[in-house]
């Protein structure tokens, strides 16, 4: 997958993403009933979007079972307990999708750096490789040929042998019975 495809697939997550959490924070500032489907629906996503990112599904079920209580004075939510638990498991996932992700670069750039060395140190196979691996199956091929050629050949040869042979015992063996009938008169 292309550079640009993977970041355009992470962008439309993203936005996802946060179109979901602002759902969420928009209801409960409304004191809305939260479900996973209200929320999807809001968000415009797929339930299955919800389900495939576990910590979006832990806000929206913080959100069911604990609704941010709200400060008369500013009107403004206040934070509450398990919506913190729900972005320390977000913070969380996300370290470890991302070291899994880096400990996988480090591993392609290590592979990279390898052969990269092994090349220019001249101990490696030459670069063109595959050039001969294609002459050496050429050359395979017109020996199967040659060899098949020279097979006809020889059976060719063998069977004209056989046809002179047989020519030379039928000119043999009338020259014999000529000979005994057509003697000179002496």
């Amino acid at each position: 997958m292309s550079s640009t495809m993977s970041a355009g697939r992470k962008a439309d997550g993203d936005r996802r993403r946060q179109r979901v959490v602002k759902a969420i924070d928009a209801a409960a500032q409304k004191g809305s009933r939260i479900t996973v489907s209200g929320i999807a629906r809001q968000a415009g996503v797929d339930r299955t979007f919800l389900y495939r990112h576990r910590d979006l599904l832990a806000l929206v079920h913080a959100a069911e079972i604990e609704p941010a209580e709200r400060d008369p004075a500013s009107g403004a939510s206040a934070v509450s307990r398990a919506s913190l638990q729900a972005d320390l498991a977000n913070a969380q996932a996300r370290t470890v999708r991302l070291s899994a992700r880096i400990r996988q670069l480090e591993r392609r750039l290590s592979q990279e750096l390898g052969e990269q060395a092994w090349r220019e140190s001249g101990l490696g196979a030459p670069t063109d490789i595959e050039e001969l691996q294609r002459t050496i199956t050429r050359l395979e091929q017109r020996n199967v040929e040659l060899t098949e050629a020279l097979e006809e050949s020889q059976a060719d040869l063998a069977a004209a042998r056989e046809a002179n042979r047989e020519l030379t015992r039928t000119l043999n063996q009338r020259g014999e019975s000529t000979s005994g009938r057509c003697r000179p008169h002496g």
